[in-house]
């Protein structure tokens, strides 16, 4: 986990210093954008484009190899035609920089990359169709089957066996729990890892494998309009918590995330299910699996993010966007159970699929 001590906090003149020095580019516009434990600047040269800088948190700004393995992720989801960020060479021909910045905690070293802006909106503000979900469903399948298809001599780095958001890291939970002391959810929260360890983890085997990207969320996924009152997708963001995993947990990540902003959270998973079948249909165990697994995504996000503004305080207001909301979804899907969540999920994918 990431302390405050660990996260960036340049300034203005230091972007635009670094911009400079290591892409050639001046910076007319600089302005921040919102990140969990990074920093992200939208920049504007005044040579033209639009670029994202990221400056990694100290802390995994030493796992170089795994950053260096997204990055090429990214240009290769590219280069296939999925609309994923690529990064700018410096002016050294490198996708990335290692930078020594005081933040107010000492010197600390950033890993650095100049990103491709991508335009349009977040889904988190437009009100998802069914058929936005399908298409949501659809991309995180097909990612998934891409990265398949990625040879790398370094994939091995992915598997990030301690790597806190994992979702075989669930019983990782159990060291962060007690910053639910008092409220009545830890109650579901240690229900969950529990049933977690014994109806999911023996499924593991029977799951197929595959590359993560781990955040298919709905502030990572970028629309465009289409036609006059529809939206495609344009964009996928935030290849950081990538991993070696199952495909059944990216489908499960999806639907926790797509549920957030939802005006009627229940009926998210039958077109998410509907799309990704499309691309990768389920096994039974996958699908015995699906309910306990999305649990288990909104109780790493509101454990987590509880966790984490006691470390960054100041930075409540981004942390707790999704949890706020995740509490009332874990709460509700918790009380209907598994066997009815199941019911319409897989219900309302079939319907959708005779559409």
């Amino acid at each position: 986990m990431s302390t405050k001590e660990s996260k960036p906090n340049l300034s203005h003149s230091q972007v635009t210093h670094v911009v400079k020095r290591l892409y050639g580019l001046t910076a007319s516009v600089v302005r921040p954008l919102p990140s969990y434990d990074d920093q992200n600047f939208y920049v504007a040269p005044s040579e033209g484009g639009e670029f994202v800088l990221k400056v990694m948190n100290s802390a995994d700004s030493e796992n170089v190899a795994v950053i260096e393995l997204q990055t090429q992720s990214m240009n290769f989801l590219h280069q296939r035609g999925l609309p994923a960020q690529t990064a700018l060479p410096t002016l050294t021909g490198q996708l990335m920089s290692l930078e020594e910045f005081d933040c107010g905690f000492g010197t600390q070293t950033y890993l650095i990359r100049l990103l491709t802006y991508l335009p349009g909106t977040t889904i988190a503000k437009i009100t998802c169709s069914p058929q936005i979900l399908y298409d949501v469903g659809k991309m995180a399948a097909t990612l998934d089957t891409v990265l398949l298809q990625m040879e790398h001599p370094n994939t091995s780095v992915l598997q990030r066996e301690r790597f806190i958001w994992k979702l075989t890291s669930i019983p990782l939970l159990n060291q962060y729990v007690h910053v639910m002391d008092g409220d009545p959810v830890q109650k579901i929260v240690k229900g969950v890892v529990e049933k977690y360890q014994v109806q999911v983890m023996p499924k593991l085997p029977l799951f197929r494998e595959c590359i993560n990207h781990g955040d298919f969320n709905d502030h990572n996924l970028i629309v465009k309009p289409d036609g006059p009152s529809k939206y495609k997708i344009s964009g996928i963001l935030d290849f950081a918590d990538m991993s070696c995993g199952y495909f059944i947990f990216e489908l499960a990540i999806t639907i926790m995330y797509m549920m957030i902003e939802s005006p009627t959270p229940l009926d998210v998973g039958g077109p998410v299910v509907a799309g990704w079948e499309s691309v990768f249909p389920l096994n039974e165990a996958e699908r015995d699996s699906l309910y306990w697994l999305v649990m288990c995504r909104f109780c790493q996000s509101l454990v987590l993010a509880r966790y984490t503004v006691i470390q960054q305080p100041e930075n409540e207001e981004y942390l707790m966007i999704t949890s706020r909301k995740g509490l009332r979804h874990l709460s509700r899907l918790w009380e209907l159970g598994k066997d009815e969540v199941e019911r319409r999920w897989f219900q309302s994918a079939q319907q959708f699929r005779q559409i």
